[in-house]
């Protein structure tokens, strides 16, 4: 065996022989302790209860001969420091012996017995049941000893000593030097048992050893170390014995092997993830630790089975301790076998792909036929996004030109970070006083121009709720029922708003909403298109349903994007206060600066809306959504009913708007959505294909028209056809005739500089 030769003496030298009066006077005469001596279990030292079993006694522990002064020294300093940083978690405090002594060296002394000088020391006795069975523990119980679990290992984080390093044989970082022992184990089917959960080690845990946390752990912190109070909650924590620098996440596999024993396979999934629920309170898990630990736990369950096999092996007289627990092991590495280690870490928490095909027979099955299609053809299945850039099951990168709700670009850390840390913190609703709802409100009132009287603001989940409360409100002040939106509009899913969104239409427009053309020049002149209004609105009078609001996305989005001139927009606004209506400016597609002018579109137009709307980008992909707009609106629609969503404004909501509000100014993505939008404008012009009819823009959003007797379908192929290049991108128009270019705008010109030359391979295809 291939083990460091300090380690090897530890595990494989006889457990001191002392008896009950030795130890007695041991007690007494080392650290003054006088009382009944009770002999407690232990692996490879003597232990003894010292004292009446009234609080205040204490706990002797005579040392293995081949232990180390300075390992001792360790596991003391290990105690004082997590006591230091977190005084609540309960351990026993080290007693000072009586002799004189300074630093650490006074809570140790030796020694002599038959079979060489012993180190020994004391520590306070703590109350509490002993060796509970595991199987025994509720989830309540699972979840506490989790949290107990990950509190010591995060008052241990900052803990440092050079013994740490020593090469541990309970490290489970070297359990793969145990395979010569496994010849010792009998019948073979057993010890086929173990080699397949080392194989499963090597395979799935070693290769990626060297990317999990580290940090000096107890490494033992199991049922046979803990003490539960009557509730089953952790009373007290022993022995330090197998403290070592390794992966964090080895802690929870001692502590699993623990508590899984004497379950079956669908009680031991359970059981785990309550208690990875209890960890994750305290400390959440990583990708790669919520992946492996199912495998970790069964590679500890395996070295257990090893090391005391060959322990017996060695001395005899350690069977007493050891063989009357290896069958709930044996039974345990059985169960663990028997998961597919896939379905573990999938049920333990972990993000295990499935494969595309069965996902989309899947998908369509539950999801229904009414959902949107996927975009693709095979459909993409996506399993991460960073940055810009979005990945398949197979890890291959796709630039991400077409969703707007990532603003910040995927998984941005401020914005993944604040919704984290808030929700680890509280999650709740406004029926509660919160500081991060009061200052997004105010944070988002200060954006508005002061002219604009733009002060009150309500929170909801999503732009289509935005917009529905939009219309309430305009009902409610005008005590109007019609509505004017654009040919091809989207401004959500409700009932209602469906109503006021032509691209949902399927039956003919509701007799309470009229449509104008969008700005397209090529069907009406800038001067008279803000006139359209008028005839919609007289056309709403004649069926008794005059407009309540002209509800406009001011880059005319799903009509095929468009920008008219700021003057245009300032009298569409003047004509939809003569008609008597509200303007509402859905800021849901272009606003959080996308338009490049400005956070907010209108104020690059230098118009004033009633009502504001934001959405879709506001979170970077958490649910949230306002309305903004002027307390007298707001004070009228109080007086018709009484407003409250349960989720909208929550906490981890507001933290995660709070974030993007923050980094569209620190990073100045409003001025970067203009550079880099025009630089694509120019790219996709400079191709110069006849296949693209017009080339328009707003900011960052790009609409790339084609031409052709069926622009439709062609626009279908090119985007899959880019989709074969790594480049993502949509479509929209009344007929899907435009491709839709809106990447992030975090996105920098080397990463725009993809598309162009993307567009024009696709299109000459």
């Amino acid at each position: 065996m291939d083990a460091p030769s300090t380690r090897r003496s530890v595990v494989e030298s006889p457990r001191p022989s002392f008896s009950e009066p030795e130890a007695a006077e041991i007690a007494e005469r080392v650290f003054g302790l006088a009382g009944r001596v009770t002999p407690l279990s232990s692996e490879r030292d003597q232990a003894f209860l010292v004292g009446d079993g009234a609080r205040g006694g204490g706990v002797l522990k005579i040392s293995n001969a081949a232990e180390r002064a300075a390992v001792i020294d360790m596991e003391a300093a290990a105690v004082l420091h997590v006591l230091s940083v977190d005084p609540e978690i309960p351990l026993a405090r080290p007693i000072a012996r009586r002799r004189p002594g300074s630093g650490l060296e006074a809570y140790r002394d030796e020694v002599a017995g038959p079979d060489g000088v012993h180190l020994v020391r004391m520590s306070e006795r703590l109350l509490g049941r002993a060796a509970v069975a595991g199987s025994s523990l509720d989830a309540g119980a699972l979840r506490a000893f989790g949290a107990v679990v990950a509190r010591l290992g995060r008052a241990m984080r900052g803990f440092r000593h050079e013994q740490a390093d020593r090469e541990l044989l309970w490290d489970l970082q070297h359990v793969l030097r145990l395979r010569p022992w496994v010849e010792e184990i009998e019948p073979p089917d057993r010890r086929a048992l173990v080699s397949r959960a080392l194989d499963r080690f090597e395979r799935r845990a070693l290769p990626r050893w060297a990317e999990l946390r580290s940090q000096v752990i107890h490494g033992d912190v199991t049922l046979e170390n803990a003490l539960l109070d009557e509730r089953s909650r952790i009373g007290g924590i022993v022995d330090f014995g197998d403290m070592s620098h390794t992966a964090l996440v080895v802690d929870l596999s001692s502590a699993l092997e623990s508590l899984l024993r004497g379950r079956d396979a669908a009680g031991a999934l359970r059981a785990a993830r309550s208690f990875i629920d209890g960890y994750e309170g305290v400390t959440p898990l990583e990708p790669l630790e919520l992946e492996l630990v199912a495998d970790l736990t069964t590679a500890r369950t395996a070295m257990t089975l090893v090391i005391t096999t060959h322990q017996v092996a060695a001395d005899p007289s350690r069977a007493d301790y050891i063989d009357a627990s290896a069958e709930g092991y044996w039974h345990l590495l059985e169960v663990l076998d028997g998961v597919d280690p896939g379905e573990a870490a999938a049920a333990l928490g972990a993000e295990v792909p499935s494969e595309a095909k069965r996902l989309g027979a899947r998908r369509g099955t539950v999801l229904g036929s009414a959902l949107t299609a996927p975009t693709y053809d095979p459909p993409l299945y996506l399993v991460r996004g960073e940055g810009t850039f979005l990945f398949d099951e197979g890890g291959r990168a796709y630039l991400d030109a077409y969703n707007n709700v990532p603003v910040l670009g995927h998984s941005h850390p401020r914005v993944t970070g604040a919704i984290a840390r808030q929700s680890r913190r509280l999650a709740t609703n406004m029926r509660y006083l919160h500081h991060a709802v009061v200052e997004l409100a105010e944070r988002l009132v200060e954006t508005m121009p002061p002219d604009t009287g733009l002060d009150t603001v309500l929170f909801v989940n999503s732009g289509s709720e935005a917009n529905d409360l939009a219309w309430r409100i305009a009902r409610a002040w005008t005590g109007r029922t019609g509505g004017i939106v654009t040919e091809h509009a989207y401004h959500g899913i409700s009932d209602a708003i469906a109503a006021l969104s032509p691209e949902e239409w399927r039956a003919g427009a509701p007799s309470h909403v009229e449509t104008i053309a969008p700005p397209d020049p090529r069907r009406i002149a800038s001067d008279a298109w803000a006139a359209q209004v008028d005839g919609a609105a007289a056309a709403l009078a004649e069926r008794s349903a005059a407009p309540a609001v002209v509800m406009i996305d001011a880059a005319f989005t799903s009509d095929g994007v468009f920008r008219p001139d700021p003057g245009t927009m300032r009298v569409l606004v003047e004509r939809s206060h003569a008609a008597g209506a509200l303007y509402v400016a859905d800021e849901v597609q272009v606003g959080h600066g996308r338009s490049g002018e400005a956070l907010w579109s209108f104020v690059a137009d230098g118009i004033a809306p009633d009502l504001v709307t934001l959405g879709k980008p506001m979170g970077n992909g958490f649910p949230i959504a306002a309305v903004v707009t002027r307390a007298e609106l707001v004070d009228r629609f109080a007086t018709t009913t009484e407003f409250f969503s349960t989720f909208g404004g929550s906490p981890p909501a507001a933290a995660a708007a709070l974030g993007v509000l923050a980094v569209i100014e620190d990073e100045g993505l409003v001025a970067r959505a203009e550079e880099v939008g025009g630089f694509l404008e120019a790219e996709i012009v400079g191709i110069g294909s006849p296949t693209i009819e017009q080339v328009r823009r707003r900011g960052l959003t790009i609409g790339v028209e084609l031409a052709g007797p069926a622009p439709g379908e062609l626009v279908a192929r090119v985007l899959n056809r880019m989709r074969d290049r790594g480049v993502l991108i949509g479509s929209t128009g009344p007929r899907g005739e435009v491709l839709k270019i809106r990447p992030p705008l975090s996105i920098t010109l080397e990463e725009a500089a993809m598309i162009a030359p993307a567009l024009a391979g696709s299109l000459a295809d």
